[in-house]
């Protein structure tokens, strides 16, 4: 008797388990059941009392029911927080809401199903800081440092960031220290996204070199740009557009302003799970004459040691074709610090 009895219990707890279960109803007509976890991107996350969590294509369900109200965002921007019930084939209806409960919804025009709170935008970035100091028979120091921020909603993404570089070398014979260096640039952009990938920029950048004699070189700029890849993982973007560039250095009476094309791309990706790769350049041909041009690219390695603090490599490459009299065309800085990300 009592072996009938756990026998009927078991039974009776199986049928209220699946009573109160969500269903899922394939095309194919395979019926399971479960719980509703989420849908986001086209992918359905259902909980299955026999297989567990499965990841199911919208494109291959017939029907969805839930016991439980579920929060529902359709493509038309409808979204409410109800109960989902099999009408007919492909299509549902929900219970709880007077206003649209006669109405039914095909399974195609959910976006989403109880989608992830998404994080409010914030400011992200870091700064580093590297110093370099020689006594004896040299002496010299140097200080360099860097700083980067960035904040990306859905619809734009802002940046700013600077560089900078002094170092000092005490002459041999009389002790005065001589600047062998002394350079500092700051830039801001704004992109407005239209699409997924598809932008629109502009951008401002100001530079200062007193060993090149560039008293300034100022550059505002705008295009469009289209974002080939977004993630956490690797990220690259190309753009195109027209700037206006200005120079003066301090051995010449006159100033240079002209229009340039502006062309650039930007690259990063992580190495390893603490080591990321950066990489950009923006070219700035002179229309007037081609083959006049200014180009900067930066190379990074950065090496997380903590979750917030890391070192970094960092090489920046300027090349301006028409420098201060007497000046190189090429500038290479390195730079090796210490940071702290936020």
């Amino acid at each position: 008797m009592s072996k009938k009895v756990v026998f009927l219990l078991a039974i009776i707890m199986f049928s209220v388990n699946v009573l109160n279960a969500d269903e899922l109803r394939f095309k194919n007509g395979n019926v399971i059941t479960g719980k509703i976890v989420k849908l986001t991107d086209g992918k359905l996350l259902f909980n299955s009392d026999i297989a567990g969590e499965i990841h199911v294509d919208v494109s291959r369900i017939q029907s969805l029911s839930s016991e439980e109200s579920v929060t529902v965002n359709l493509k038309d921007g409808t979204s409410f927080n109800q109960r989902l019930n099999i009408s007919q084939a492909g299509r549902f209806t929900i219970t709880g809401n007077e206003s649209i409960r006669a109405q039914d919804f095909s399974v195609e025009d959910i976006a989403s199903i109880n989608p992830p709170v998404k994080p409010e935008p914030k400011w992200t970035g870091d700064l580093s800081l590297g110093v370099t100091y020689t006594t004896g028979n040299t002496k010299s120091e140097s200080v360099t440092g860097s700083a980067n921020a960035s904040k990306r909603t859905d619809n734009d993404r802002t940046t700013v960031s600077g560089d900078f570089a002094k170092s000092l070398k005490a002459d041999d014979i009389t002790g005065d220290n001589e600047t062998i260096e002394n350079w500092w640039r700051v830039r801001g952009k704004y992109d407005y996204f239209f699409s997924d990938k598809l932008y629109g920029y502009i951008d401002a950048r100001y530079e200062k070199d007193a060993v090149a004699l560039l008293d300034r070189r100022v550059t505002v700029g705008g295009g469009a740009g289209y974002q080939w890849i977004e993630s956490d993982e690797m990220n690259f973007s190309t753009e195109i557009g027209l700037a206006s560039l200005y120079e003066k250095y301090d051995n010449q009476t006159n100033s240079n302003a002209e229009t340039s094309l502006q062309m650039g791309y930007h690259f990063d990706m992580k190495l390893l799970d603490n080591v990321k790769f950066i990489n950009d350049l923006t070219y700035y041909p002179s229309i007037e004459k081609f083959s006049d041009y200014y180009l900067t690219t930066t190379g990074e390695i950065k090496a997380n040691f903590t979750e917030s603090f890391f070192s970094n490599f960092k090489i920046i490459v300027n090349h301006d074709d028409t420098p201060a009299p007497g000046k190189h065309k090429t500038d290479i800085k390195y730079f090796f610090g210490l940071g702290y990300s936020f």
